[in-house]
């Protein structure tokens, strides 16, 4: 086994595939030197897990379903899986943690128990999407349908000082999601946040990232930026559209292979690229989305995933811990006065 790493908090419930699914998961991670504690029900979890090492279990039987209104579930059940393994990082016993469950409910109990690095507005989902070429990462993928354009600029920062800790990137480039690359294309919101970005990266002992200004929707998959910036409604709906625009072409393309003898060839030609692409994007590969601008890291994954999904969001809560990403955030905001504390009424309520 590799030297032990950080210690994940997982939590025991969400994962559609079942117990088996979870443990298999939980066993890949830990063949990494990971250490887990996983909160779920010891009756269907320690037959799976046996005497798996590191790995610790603790009995937690209740659960927060996505039916249920997240908020209020949160508050009012203190013994809900997801609660506890926050609740446990919180308490410095783990150092990141990991849920598959409601993403709401993750969102929320994350939020509420980690609580927010200083100055930090709204915490942003982000995603890392693996494009030829470089890993991208988008935010805000869902956690803020309506922002303004002070939080739009701390993503960036969010999402710079991500890529610097966990993937090592010395100045990573931003840029801005918009209609139109030119300077002072869009709504005001983004307008405003573009110009403050030019005035905080002007500054020649600014190093933490570099803005490459507005970018168009054509640009994410090509890759142009490190780190792209959005609200969450827009960035839902591009990265679900993108994710749907390969699996309907690789799908169309197979089908156009079968259709005669010429096509067959040309498609087992493609079939490594196209297979490869579709993988890349698949949730299983990336592992799950990241909550950004807490004080502990929080990922959350899809429910959907299967044992490689679980592992891959097990070792991303841990880069992520390991590589002080709440840290750097905290240090990047203060270098650019965006830790300084303002009365927000829509974000303070």
């Amino acid at each position: 086994m590799a030297d032990r790493r950080a210690t994940v908090a997982v939590d025991g419930f969400g994962v559609e595939h079942g117990f088996d699914v979870l443990a298999s998961g939980i066993g890949e991670a830990v063949g990494d030197g990971i250490a887990v504690r996983v909160f779920g029900p010891s009756a269907e979890l320690e037959p799976r897990i046996g005497d798996l090492d590191p790995v610790e279990i603790v009995d937690s039987v209740e659960s927060i379903g996505n039916d249920e209104e997240p908020v209020g579930a949160v508050r009012s059940r203190p013994e809900a899986s997801i609660v506890r393994a926050v609740a446990d990082v919180a308490a410095g016993d783990s150092d990141s943690v990991v849920s598959l469950g409601s993403t709401g409910a993750a969102m929320a109990a994350a939020t509420f128990g980690l609580k927010r690095i200083r100055g930090v507005k709204r915490p942003a989902l982000a995603a890392q999407v693996p494009l030829p070429g470089r890993t991208v990462l988008f935010l805000d993928v869902g956690a803020n349908v309506e922002v303004r354009a002070r939080h739009l600029v701390q993503f960036a920062c969010l999402g710079a000082a991500f890529m610097s800790a966990v993937n090592g990137l010395e100045r990573p480039q931003v840029g801005l999601l918009n209609v139109g690359e030119e300077k002072g294309k869009g709504r005001p919101v983004d307008r405003e946040a573009e110009a403050s970005l030019l005035e905080i990266t002007a500054d020649p002992g600014f190093g933490a990232f570099e803005f490459l200004g507005n970018v168009e929707g054509r640009d994410v998959p090509a890759g142009i930026a490190d780190v792209i910036v959005t609200d969450g409604f827009t960035g839902n709906v591009v990265l679900k559209a993108m994710e749907g625009a390969v699996a309907t072409v690789t799908g169309a393309m197979k089908e156009a292979a079968r259709s005669n003898p010429a096509s067959a060839v040309g498609g087992l030609l493609l079939r490594p690229a196209l297979s490869g692409m579709r993988r890349d994007l698949h949730p299983d590969t990336t592992g799950g989305a990241i909550l950004l601008g807490l004080r502990k890291s929080a990922v959350i994954g899809h429910g959907s995933s299967g044992a490689e999904g679980v592992a891959n969001a097990i070792r991303l809560a841990a880069r992520s811990a390991e590589g002080d990403a709440p840290d750097r955030t905290s240090a990047l905001l203060a270098s650019t006065g965006l830790d300084r504390r303002e009365k927000d009424q829509t974000t303070e309520e």
